[in-house]
């Protein structure tokens, strides 16, 4: 491409272009990228990034990957896609199926979405629709987490942090939920059961009117990175259990390894009754998700009036989609990923566990390939982003968090080069503030 192809490109895009969370014309310019192989992104003008956010965690196994683009040509050669009302193929039922062999056994029934917000729409429909099927119509609504982050739709960010998520300016138009406190004992302390006393009371006072509890297990993203004690979720599973409510694990963020297990609510040892998942899925490749649930929630529902599951995506069960999404996960268990994050997780504690107390720096964290530094005060992201560029890393900070969850093919020389260029940032801040 030569000079003048690519700033007209650059035009075009600067002016039609809306990004997300940004503005038009953005504030902060957008970085042009014309290719990506490994762990390596390709600048306009020739230069290479490591890339530290794995396209917002979901590009596990890194860009270009030979298994997942044969994959995806074979498929195209099949069918690119068809309607998956009144039709299947292959690829939906092979992915289902894993998707069953390899979710906690009382998972039996695979639905399908297009993105992790649509997944998680579908686990509230369906707990709405479970609990209509069981002749308790008046159990409408959820009971989430304060610093917790769905998604970006309407039923989304209902169940979002509602005052310091990033959905507050819609807060009057969403339907009312409650929000419990969110858990406090970091995942390495010592459980206080008192963490749970807020959701307790909430599900002894409204139990008849709650449909269900949706939490994002162990890690809560987007609301700022924490890591909490698997012993909430075990004995928030015993609550939802005891009120009779369904338990939705949100795994968009954490599915297919990130903390270290395949999924994280096995940190706990518990199921929940619909298990929502994406990113990851495919690998990166293509927008798939899927909420996966019990054999008694499908089945009531389906042997109920009307007898159907009221939800059907245009592109549900896209093939391409599928076979992506099967080579992805037959390329994460073939391959030592365990010990791969787990070589991960020790490089980033080697590289910002120094910086814990440094001036400005509030908290460092890591939790499998999650490597995080929390500020005392918001990062300036214009700022950091050049300087980043300059360094040949990819990072994208947001609020007073710099943070990590690079590929799981990241060498000891990548993880080096990421958490070298975030306590960059560190020092720089802390110079700047004197």
């Amino acid at each position: 491409m030569n000079e003048i192809q690519m700033e007209s490109w650059r035009a075009a895009e600067r002016e039609h272009a809306w990004h997300p969370y940004a503005g038009v014309p953005p504030h902060i310019a957008n970085i042009p990228i014309v290719g990506a192989r490994g762990m390596t992104l390709q600048l306009a003008d020739g230069r290479m990034l490591i890339d530290g956010m794995s396209s917002w965690w979901a590009v596990i196994h890194g860009y270009n990957h030979p298994v997942l683009n044969a994959a995806i040509q074979d498929q195209l050669n099949r069918a690119s896609h068809v309607m998956f009302g009144g039709i299947t193929h292959p690829a939906a039922a092979e992915l289902v199926e894993r998707l069953v062999e390899i979710t906690p056994a009382p998972l039996q029934t695979v639905f399908l979405a297009d993105s992790g917000s649509v997944s998680v729409e579908v686990a509230l429909k369906m707990a709405i629709q479970y609990w209509y099927a069981r002749g308790k119509p008046g159990k409408q609504r959820f009971i989430a987490l304060r610093r917790g982050y769905h998604g970006d739709t309407s039923g989304a960010m209902s169940v979002s942090d509602p005052e310091n998520g990033m959905h507050s300016l819609f807060a009057d138009s969403l339907l009312k939920q409650w929000h419990a406190e969110a858990p406090q004992t970091t995942f390495h302390g010592n459980f206080d059961g008192g963490d749970l006393e807020s959701m307790a009371a909430l599900l002894e006072q409204f139990h008849d009117r709650i449909a269900g509890v949706i939490v994002e297990p162990i890690v809560q993203g987007a609301g700022g990175m924490r890591f909490y004690h698997p012993g909430y979720l075990k004995g928030l599973h015993e609550l939802c259990e005891r009120w009779d409510v369904l338990l939705i694990a949100d795994e968009i963020a954490t599915n297919f390894g990130r903390t270290g297990r395949l999924f994280a609510c096995e940190h706990a040892g518990i199921a929940p009754d619909i298990m929502c998942l994406g990113k990851a899925l495919t690998g990166g490749y293509m927008t798939l998700a899927a909420a996966v649930t019990t054999e008694e929630v499908s089945h009531t529902i389906s042997n109920a009036d009307p007898g159907v599951f009221m939800h059907g995506p245009t592109f549900m069960a896209n093939p391409l989609a599928c076979a992506a999404a099967i080579a992805s996960i037959r390329v994460l268990l073939d391959s030592p990923w365990e010990d791969n994050i787990a070589a991960i997780s020790r490089g980033l504690e080697a590289g910002l566990r120094p910086y814990a107390d440094v001036s400005g720096v509030r908290d460092i964290r890591v939790l499998g390939a999650i490597g995080v530094i929390e500020m005392e005060q918001p990062v300036d992201i214009a700022a950091v982003n050049h300087a980043y560029i300059d360094q040949g890393v990819w990072l994208r900070p947001f609020n007073k968090l710099i943070y990590t969850m690079p590929a799981f093919i990241a060498t000891e020389k990548d993880i080096r080069r990421i958490t070298q260029a975030m306590c960059d940032t560190v020092k720089a801040a802390v110079a700047y503030r004197g």
